[in-house]
């Protein structure tokens, strides 16, 4: 069992890697070469952070554990879809362009108000690497801000597509909010993120994107019980998926190097 900050660290670390995945699933895909090479560059911005992530849970774990001997692969890796604490929106399928957009938008206006944050957290690994990648975050949110206003208020066809996205992906933005049975005292100790001041800066930002993409805010999303919780371990079906994929290599040869 590891400890409440070593979870917290592997949840920022396996958010950034399952959306990284995500986002290079688009390469030599995109409807543009620009629009592909933007996708390409956000995913070795979302490996990058986790790295940084994985690479301070490894030195814990290893510290706690010293016959653990992990390291950022192993914690990539070698563990099953039940050992990830991501959120769910994370390993949700792209579908179309108007799904991966937007769904980059909720994810990274999120991130955007965690490692604002996190770069005063009491952990100085923890606040290094928020600092580092925020200066990404602001960029994707930037780009994907101003995809779901291209659609939005763009053609019949395109505003369409994003609000099928639309119905898709709010559901999801809920958990992103549920706090961990940890956060109380990872925020006391100024470690963690207070969730609920990083809901005020999500809702404010989308509702101002939201008005100028001729689109309504729903209701605010609430996680049902059925959905689980990323965070504790429980997913959807497509992590498994991804994970799949992913490991494949490490798993069919343990240790391999290039």
């Amino acid at each position: 069992m590891y400890s409440p900050l070593i979870r917290y660290t592997l949840h920022l670390a396996d958010n950034a890697l399952i959306m990284g995945h995500r986002c290079s699933e688009w390469c030599g895909h995109g409807p543009v070469l620009e629009q592909d090479i933007a996708l390409a560059n956000l995913a070795l911005d979302y490996v990058g952070t986790a790295r940084n992530f994985y690479q301070h849970a490894a030195e814990m774990i290893n510290a706690a554990d010293p016959v653990q001997q992990a390291t950022e692969d192993s914690l990539a890796y070698l563990r099953d879809a039940g050992d990830f604490y991501n959120n769910h929106i994370a390993e949700l399928p792209n579908g179309d362009w108007a799904q991966t957009t937007l769904k980059e938008f909720f994810f990274s206006v999120y991130q955007q108000g965690v490692y604002r944050q996190l770069m005063y957290s009491s952990d100085a690994q923890i606040a290094a690497v928020a600092e580092k990648g925020l200066k990404e975050i602001d960029y994707h949110v930037r780009w994907s801000s101003e995809w779901v206003v291209r659609l939005g208020d763009g053609t019949e066809e395109s505003k369409d597509r994003l609000l099928k996205a639309l119905d898709e992906v709010w559901l999801h933005t809920g958990e992103l909010f549920a706090s961990d049975d940890h956060d109380a005292q990872l925020i006391q100790e100024n470690i963690a993120a207070d969730l609920q001041l990083v809901y005020t800066h999500w809702r404010t930002t989308v509702e101002k994107v939201f008005e100028e993409a001729t689109i309504a805010v729903p209701a605010p999303a609430k996680t049902a019980a059925w959905m689980g919780n990323g965070r504790k371990g429980i997913h959807t079906e497509h992590l498994g998926y991804i994970l799949a994929e992913m490991q494949y290599l490490q798993r069919a040869y343990p240790g391999c190097e290039w």
